[in-house]
Formats: structure tokens, C-alpha cells, sequence
């Protein structure tokens, strides 16, 4: 067993324990929404331009995809230049959607069992978004088990399909939604945000990408 997979079952098994003595009853207290950054309820078009300036000032690209069928076409037109052997996918209805113009033996879907060896194996991974954060260019990721949340990391591309009525303005605009998913006792897991492939300059102030996770991240908006 690699050290990778041993500190996964030493964290679930302390988190099943969590879970377990967690008392029954209400859901826990919602936190405040946090009142930092003013609202200015921008439109539609200028919150997609904003999450777009933001994701590609930290190298991060979006793909405009004015419908499923469009997005369909983005991805098989990506995996097809890109000459990737492999995708990975999570189960989300929408993945299974954009996904479905791609050869089935092209695409690996995680399944429960899915070894992290194997994922960084992937030339791309292709997960959901579930709220866009305009201000930031970052993609808020729910991840119910340790092998989506991985899928976020491991593949040196992540693929991240979202629409654009997920988009707000900032984390406060977005809070109610996110405060009230958190406070689920049914939902397990955590939220990953992304906002932009990995990047370091730990080393001699270098800017280096794709160290920590994926040197590329790429943004299929859908605006239908």
C-alpha cells in the first residue's frame, strides 16, 4: 500500500468516526453570511466577462458554449487535438452530458474504486462545478467522496463543465446557497475551490505550474 493510500484510509476512518457520533436532530446553525465586499448585482453578461478576465489573469481558460451540444463539441474537439488517450470523469448528470459525444472507451468514469495511481494516469480529468465566483475567476467544487475530490488534483488537466447560472458576484452573493448545502447533515465530504491551474515559486522564485495539481484548468461555460 503506497503512503498516498494509507493517509486516505487513516482520514476516512477518522472522518467515519466524525460522522458517527455527530448527535441526530436539527441541522447544524447556518453561519452569518459574511459582509465583506459590497454588492453591486452586475448582468449576466458582465459577470461572465468578469469570471473570465479573473480565471485567465492566473492562467486559467474558459470556453463559451452557448448550448450541451456545443460544449459536447468543445470537449470532443479538445480531446481530439489535444491527443489524449484517456479522460477521467465524475458521475454528475452534466458530465455524463458533455460527455456523451466522446468513443466510450475514451472516457474512464470514477466508479467508488478508482486507485489515485490511476487518476494521475489520466490526461484530463473532467468534473462539476457547482458556483462560480465572478471576482475571483474560481470554480467551487463539491466533493462528496476522497476520489471526486481527488479528481480535482491528480489528472494534469482539469476540465471543469459549469453554467452560467451558477455565476455570483462574490462568496457573500453565493453564501445562502453554499451555507445552506453545508448545513446537510446528509452531505458528507467537503468544497474544493479552483482558481486556476497549481502554481509555486518556492523554489529560487520561479513560477512553476502544475506542481501541487493541475498545470491547466479549463472552463467549459454553457449558457443554455
Amino acid at each position: 500500500m503506497s503512503s498516498i493510500e494509507a493517509a486516505l484510509r487513516s482520514r476516512e476512518a477518522i472522518l467515519c468516526r466524525i460522522r458517527a457520533e455527530r448527535p441526530a436532530g436539527d441541522p447544524l446553525p447556518r453561519p452569518p453570511v459574511p459582509r465583506v465586499w459590497p454588492q453591486t448585482n452586475p448582468t449576466t453578461e458582465q459577470l461572465v466577462e468578469q469570471f473570465s478576465e479573473s480565471l485567465e489573469a492566473v492562467d486559467g481558460e474558459v470556453i463559451r458554449c452557448r448550448s450541451i451540444d456545443h460544449a459536447k463539441e468543445a470537449l470532443a474537439e479538445l480531446v481530439q487535438r489535444e491527443q489524449w488517450n484517456l479522460v477521467g470523469a465524475v458521475e454528475e448528470p452534466i458530465c455524463r452530458e458533455v460527455a456523451a459525444g466522446l468513443k466510450a472507451e475514451v472516457v474512464a468514469w470514477a466508479n467508488g474504486q478508482t486507485e489515485p495511481r490511476r487518476m494521475a494516469e489520466f490526461s484530463a480529468g473532467v468534473i462539476a462545478s457547482k458556483h462560480l465566483l465572478a471576482d475571483t475567476g474560481s470554480c467551487m467544487i463539491d466533493c462528496p467522496t476522497a476520489e471526486q475530490r481527488l479528481m480535482c488534483y491528480l489528472p494534469p488537466v482539469c476540465l471543469i463543465v459549469a453554467r452560467v447560472d451558477q455565476l455570483a458576484e462574490n462568496l457573500p452573493a453565493a453564501w445562502e446557497q453554499i451555507a445552506t448545502a453545508a448545513a446537510e447533515r446528509e452531505l458528507g465530504g467537503e468544497y474544493v475551490f479552483i482558481t486556476g491551474p497549481s502554481r509555486t515559486a518556492d523554489i529560487e522564485k520561479i513560477l512553476i505550474l502544475g506542481v501541487h495539481g493541475p498545470r491547466r484548468v479549463v472552463v467549459l461555460l454553457i449558457e443554455a
